[in-house]
């Protein structure tokens, strides 16, 4: 249990690194170890490095942790009392107990009662003339800085993104942009559904841009996050050092950015912000879910910024594509997949990206585990229980209701012998899903829609497999039920 007064038989230890037999020096320098491993480098800097391990008391089981300041020590406290508890636990092997003080320079400890502050210069003023809170001054301070926040994943970059049709232009593009940053397509808008690659992308045009140009000014930011920093500058009155950081930048790549809905205030923000980065010559990259356009709750002013550059489409991918993946991946573990084994999880996982990476990990773990070789036999036995979910969530019927419902069709329809081409089209669209999506067969499937033959059905299977190759708006279409499907 962490606690603010120190014990009263605590040994001060003058130099931290020079200690007791029992080596809290070693438990000291293993925390900050394990908490440089947790925290970004912008928490470890301003919360745990200013840190000092003042004390270890043998017979009470406890260490006394310094802060330098009052606003440090209570939020060092509250955030990382535990955490360190923790540590302590398991490096000593025996329940300890944390204390936190106020620690001056030379290693003394200064008086913890709330009443006797550290001694301080003077607070700087704020815009209206009165002394800032020491928070808010650590907060201005450490927020929107650029350094240590580009956030891009190093491992996200073109030559690990792997390409077929559903994603060819998309990369292409993005590869334009990398090498002509500010200049081609800006901004550029990727959209498609979850996992499918967007986040790939532009993490590895970031990271091709820093390769490039080191000292770059990038950032990658989740939508989510960028609604937090507005809120945070809102709250601390920090706009200007807001702003003065996003307007600044080389590259934004913002993801997910249909989190910004109905948010007025943050798209207010983004709005400046995107409008100062272009004219700055900087380059705007963007992903979403959704067409522009079809963004319900963001303004409208904003969606024509959107619309003004590259807009890019990623689609599902393809069979083979999916084989490419899996085959690739498994390669870079270490444990190669045969093309057989790769058809057969691809057969089964059509969504997306990102859940046969789920999948592959399932085989690759259970192979370990049981030292076993890569099977169709073994791939069916580690995926048993994803299977068997998805088998009994798709049935024929569902896939009827889910498309009926997508074109503003009654399910009746779809066994009627009507033949209009608003009701014609879903319904061999229907029975091309259920042929891939279950284990029916042709006359089975035929049965379901209206007694039909199975060579309607085949004629329905191929026709829309044929377009859908050809049409990226119909697979979309498809790729939108699918995800409705298994939601």
């Amino acid at each position: 249990m962490a606690t603010l007064d120190p014990p009263k038989n605590m040994h001060k230890l003058q130099n931290p690194l020079v200690l007791s037999s029992t080596n809290p020096s070693g438990f000291w320098e293993s925390a900050l170890n394990s908490l440089s491993r947790e925290l970004s480098p912008q928490q470890f800097k301003t919360w745990i490095s200013p840190l000092t391990l003042v004390a270890h008391d043998e017979g009470d089981h406890s260490l006394t942790i310094g802060a330098p300041n009052r606003f440090k020590l209570d939020w060092t406290k509250k955030t990382f009392a535990d955490r360190l508890q923790e540590l302590a636990s398991q490096h000593f092997n025996r329940p300890m107990t944390i204390h936190f003080v106020l620690a001056v320079e030379g290693g003394g400890v200064e008086n913890p009662n709330p009443t006797v502050m550290v001694k301080q210069a003077p607070a700087p003023l704020d815009h209206a003339g009165g002394p800032k809170t020491e928070e808010r001054v650590l907060v201005e301070e450490q927020s929107f800085e650029i350094e240590d926040h580009s956030k891009l994943n190093p491992n996200l970059t073109f030559e690990t993104f792997v390409t077929g049709k559903a994603n060819q232009l998309a990369r292409a593009a993005s590869i334009q942009v990398a090498h002509n940053p500010g200049t081609s397509y800006n901004p550029m808008f990727l959209y498609g559904g979850v996992g499918l690659g967007k986040t790939h992308l532009i993490h590895a045009i970031g990271n091709h841009l820093l390769k490039e140009r080191p000292g770059a000014r990038i950032r990658y930011i989740h939508a989510e996050q960028y609604v937090s920093d507005v809120v945070r500058a809102y709250q601390q009155k920090a706009f200007d050092r807001f702003k003065r950081y996003y307007h600044s930048l080389d590259l934004l790549l913002i993801d997910d950015i249909q989190f910004f809905s109905g948010k007025s205030r943050t798209q207010e923000e983004f709005f400046y912000a995107f409008e100062a980065l272009l004219s700055n010559k900087a380059q705007v990259i963007i992903t979403s879910d959704t067409y522009p356009k079809e963004m319900a709750g963001i303004d409208d002013r904003l969606i024509s910024r959107f619309d003004s550059g590259l807009t890019v489409a990623i689609e599902p991918p393809e069979l083979e594509m999916r084989v490419a993946i899996l085959m690739k991946k498994a390669l870079s573990e270490g444990i190669p997949m045969s093309e057989d084994v790769a058809f057969f999880v691809a057969k089964h996982l059509r969504s997306n990206v990102r859940e046969l990476e789920g999948a592959l990990r399932k085989i690759l773990a259970y192979v370990r585990f049981h030292d076993r070789e890569v099977t169709i036999e073994v791939a069916r036995v580690a995926l048993k229980d994803l299977l068997s979910i998805q088998n009994r969530q798709i049935s024929v019927e569902n896939i009827q209701k889910a498309v009926a419902d997508f074109y503003s069709i009654k399910v009746a329809d779809m066994y009627s012998k009507r033949r209009p081409a608003n009701i014609a089209r879903p319904r061999q669209i229907a029975m091309f899903m259920a042929k891939e999506l279950t284990q029916k067969s042709l006359p089975e499937i035929g049965e379901l829609f209206g007694g039909r033959d199975h060579t309607t059905v085949l004629h329905a299977v191929r026709k829309i497999g044929e377009e859908r190759a050809l049409d990226g708006q119909l697979n979309h279409e498809i790729h939108v039920i699918e995800q409705t499907l298994k939601a």
